[in-house]
């Protein structure tokens, strides 16, 4: 992968640095690393940069040194369009406070919390939002974030080049960012949401490949009981989406009712998720949808009338058409209702015509 833009290190633990190195270098950052703030205060003067990881002392143990404090002042000062993240090991509230609100930093994260993924989340999340210094050249990371998602760059794309859309819904931000980043891995365009009412809101106005979704989303009634997920579920079902769940929910009576009531495809525990392991998941629910279960459980002749019903003829029009009397109509419609948990003949047909039966 080429690089693509500058990015400033300023940490004085060679693991540390190695790290965080490493990670830059893969989302196409190339990485200066300074041990002490004189060295990278003079590149500041020097160079131009779109990102900078800053830790926050910079003399070994000494819980005292702010020197990173300094470092994001001058970043603040000679280059504001360059997102800064304090690095710490002596972190706590007020200081994550002070950093991001009085010295411009982009978040401040705490060494002992760190984890790989969220951080490489957190680098793309930062960039998409920075301004980039050269606009007039093509730019492999916006690419990859943003694909093409107007109209008209729809039209002339070649049908099986279009993104795929999936529903992330996730009330926590770092894990919402995780799975935004694998989600894109699978070349995935997501709409993320993390409440039950505005992903109830992009189910109504946008079809969806796939959802991904936590069953616990935090109410500020009740934040410890809120299970949002489960009726957010019942909507993924009738419009025919494959449904991953990452939840934090360890019940297992509830796992079961999400698979028996709701048909989901697959239930991920975050205490032990694995990213290897969602993304076959995700690669295994694609490969579902050639053969959804609900439509598996439907009989010839109640494909016959959904079929029917999505073309809009009405009850009679269907009987005559399939030479039966409209109460036996009217007997498979309700069987229909109850396998697709719909309850409107416009829902039955929207979902017909996810699925491809409105063929005349």
């Amino acid at each position: 992968m080429s690089l693509i833009a500058q990015a400033l290190v300023l940490e004085d633990d060679r693991s540390w640095q190695q790290i965080l190195a490493e990670i830059l270098n893969d989302v196409g950052l190339a990485a200066d690393i300074y041990n002490n703030l004189a060295d990278a205060r003079a590149q500041l003067h020097e160079k131009a940069y779109r990102f900078a990881v800053i830790d926050l002392s910079l003399a070994g143990h000494d819980h005292l040194n702010q020197d990173g404090i300094s470092a994001l002042q001058d970043i603040q000062r000679l280059q504001p369009g360059c997102a800064a993240v304090l690095l710490t090991g002596f972190a706590n509230v007020e200081l994550a406070v002070s950093a991001i609100r009085d010295y411009g930093a982009y978040t401040c994260l705490r060494k002992e919390n760190f984890r790989r993924g969220d951080f490489r989340s957190l680098v793309l999340e930062a960039l998409s939002m920075a301004p980039d210094p050269a606009p007039s050249t093509t730019h492999p990371l916006t690419e990859a974030v943003n694909p093409p998602s107007s109209p008209e760059e729809r039209a002339v794309a070649p049908k099986d080049k279009l993104p795929k859309s999936a529903l992330l819904v996730e009330d926590d931000a770092g894990w919402r960012n995780l799975l935004i980043e694998l989600l894109q891995e699978c070349n995935y365009r997501v709409q993320a949401s993390s409440s039950y009412g505005e992903a109830s809101g992009w189910l109504k106005r946008q079809d969806f490949d796939l959802a991904v979704a936590d069953l616990s989303l935090a109410s500020s009634l009740e934040p410890e009981k809120n299970l949002d997920g489960y009726r957010l579920l019942a909507s993924t079902r009738a419009a025919a989406i494959p449904t991953i769940v990452v939840s934090g929910v360890a019940n297992t009576a509830l796992i079961d009712q999400a698979y028996a009531e709701h048909n989901i495809f697959a239930c991920l525990e975050k205490r032990s998720f694995n990213r290897a392991t969602f993304l076959e998941t995700v690669r295994n629910a694609e490969e579902s949808q050639l053969e959804d279960p609900v439509l598996a459980s439907l009989t010839d002749r109640e494909r016959q009338v959904l079929n029917l019903l999505a073309q809009g003829l009405t009850n009679k029009e269907m009987a005559a058409d399939l030479c039966i009397t409209t109460n036996t109509v009217k007997r498979h419609l309700k069987s229909i209702f109850e396998k697709l948990s719909v309850t409107t003949r416009a829902a039955a047909s929207a979902w017909a015509s996810r699925m491809g039966l409105n063929t005349k």
